[in-house]
């Protein structure tokens, strides 16, 4: 081989040592399970922590990316600008589910915090967005075992315990007790791993969300003086919009008033008309209505003077119970089918059957209780009813799941009897007995709400209520509304004869997209005969 030759090949080499020297990049793999470890690579060089921990950055990396692998499978990968995000998991009831809760950012300088997760506002079911912290039970200083209660988190459901997944010291609890409406991902508490880092984090404030990671990423562009621009454009386009508002507010009747001062006047059902603006020609602030209120000057809605009246906040089992049937009535279809249903023969067997259930120190068995049987039977034959409306196609379930309304003083709550139509009456009681407790005592987990294809809901028994039509529970086709019980006169047997019997009212609400007419009709035909004949229920 010729010198020539040995000299272009160690060349190359050179060329290729220095690019991948060069080559900066992170990957971090974080097995949620708390016993994992973690394998960082930054500007060529791995590291190995374990858990959450991170070392010393010599280098601060200019650009991230993570990819997190959850112990039920699921993985998510994230892109950030000079932090480590990884993905936490809260465990419930024996189960895990992931969320962006945890991060700990990396530093390049004493003056620097010492290495600390960010704990956040998890997602504990899959409508939730939002959370309350009800109460924390370990307080600032203390240490935390994965496995400990942190504190107490109130979803949108119910009240469910959030758990450490990492051993440390509970450094700053950011939201206390009794914040409301932090949104999924908002930082709530800061954890450490050692000691004496607690002290550090005294006066400390939680980092920005994923917002920033965008000027991050065009930092990272080739070309620098793009961002220049985009940056210049962004500060003049406020100013080049306020003069049109303004010369607009000049030619017509229509009072201007910014986005926030509309919000804020319409929660507080405050006139703009009344308010003096002191924006730029007049526009009303935020400022001015609530200088408006601090005077005063609230206007209740059909309030008479002198009136007294209290607020009640509503908790946010209320306000997503409020959402949610005012998107089912506002985007299904409903319509209504009643019929009465002779119970002489139900509360004979009833009366026939507690004995037994005493006798064996099991839970008596209501007229509920067996009603719900006689709904899951008739939903077996008629399947239709126990489907959902997904837009392009009806989803018709295998199980039965029946959804029980239980009303409390935190709200109304909805548990699950699953399979129903595969137990027996003694079980259905024991069951909605318990889920009845937990929901008074604000303990309801998701797994005792969730999966529910049906729902049954009484009204006639503790009330006296005659009929009543209830409103379906989205994503379910149907609701069965039970009034109560009433004796009448009918014929008797013999001509000439009569004879008192006990009718209850069952109304069913149905979707018009999903069950017609006489499918909704066929349903109650098969409900009416297991609680006119019931002992078919015990076939």
């Amino acid at each position: 081989m010729s010198a020539a030759h040995l000299l272009r090949h160690s060349r190359k080499l050179r060329s290729l040592q220095n690019a991948v020297g060069c080559e900066n990049f992170s990957l971090v793999r974080h097995f949620s399970s708390g016993s994992g470890s973690v394998i960082a690579k930054e500007n060529g060089v791995g590291k190995r922590t374990r858990g959450t921990r991170f070392s010393q950055h010599n280098q601060p990396a200019k650009e991230l990316e993570t990819f997190s692998l959850g112990v039920n499978g699921s993985c998510t990968w994230r892109r950030a600008s000079n932090s480590l995000t990884p993905s936490a998991a809260s465990r419930l009831n024996g189960s895990f589910s992931c969320g962006q809760v945890v991060s700990a950012r990396p530093f390049s300088s004493s003056a620097d915090l010492p290495p600390h997760q960010e704990i956040g506002m998890p997602s504990l079911s899959p409508t939730m967005t939002e959370g309350n912290i009800a109460k924390w039970l370990k307080k600032e200083g203390d240490k935390v075992s994965p496995g400990e209660v942190l504190c107490e988190v109130e979803t949108d459901k119910a009240t469910v315990e959030m758990e450490c997944m990492e051993e440390g010291y509970l450094a700053k609890i950011v939201q206390g007790d009794g914040a409301k409406e932090i949104k999924v991902g908002e930082v709530i508490a800061i954890t450490v791993e050692e000691e004496g880092d607690i002290e550090k984090f005294k006066d400390y404030k939680p980092s920005s969300s994923a917002e920033p990671v965008a000027p991050a990423e065009s930092k990272a562009q080739p070309e620098p003086s793009q961002p220049k621009v985009e940056e210049k454009k962004l500060t003049q386009a406020p100013e080049a919009k306020a003069p049109k508002i303004e010369d607009a507010s000049q030619s017509g009747d229509r009072i201007f008033a910014s986005p926030l001062a509309r919000k804020l006047a319409e929660d507080n059902n405050v006139p703009l008309s009344s308010v003096k603006g002191t924006g730029p020609d007049g526009r009303i602030l935020k400022a001015d209505i609530e200088d408006y209120l601090a005077k005063g000057g609230t206007r209740e809605a059909f309030a008479a003077p002198g009136l007294g009246y209290i607020d009640i906040p509503n908790a946010q089992i209320r306000k997503v119970t409020a959402n949610r049937l005012l998107q089912s009535k506002q985007t299904i279809p409903h319509y209504y089918l009643t019929v009465d249903a002779r119970v002489d023969k139900l509360v004979k067997l009833r009366g026939e059957l507690n004995p037994l259930q005493d006798a064996a120190g099991g839970k008596k068995i209501s007229i509920n209780d067996l009603v719900i049987k006689a709904a899951a039977l008739a939903l077996r034959k008629v399947p239709q009813c126990n489907s959902s409306w997904m837009n392009d196609f009806i989803r018709q379930y295998h199980n039965v799941n029946i959804n029980v309304a239980v009303q409390t003083e935190h709200g109304l709550f909805v548990p699950v009897i699953r399979d129903a139509d595969k137990k027996g009456l003694g079980t259905i009681a024991e069951e909605v007995k318990q889920l009845a407790q937990k929901a008074r005592d604000n303990s309801l987990k998701p797994a005792d709400y969730e999966g529910g294809t049906f729902t049954v809901s009484n009204l006639g028994g503790p009330f006296g209520i005659k009929q009543f039509c209830a409103i379906i529970n989205p994503p379910q086709s149907a609701i069965l509304a039970i009034g109560s019980a009433e004796k009448r006169v009918i014929p008797g047997s013999a001509d000439g004869q009569y004879e008192f019997g006990s009718f209850m009212s069952a109304t069913l609400s149905c979707d018009h997209r999903v069950i017609d007419g006489a499918i909704g009709a066929e349903f109650l035909k098969a409900f009416k005969g297991y609680i006119e004949n019931p002992t078919s229920m015990l076939l």
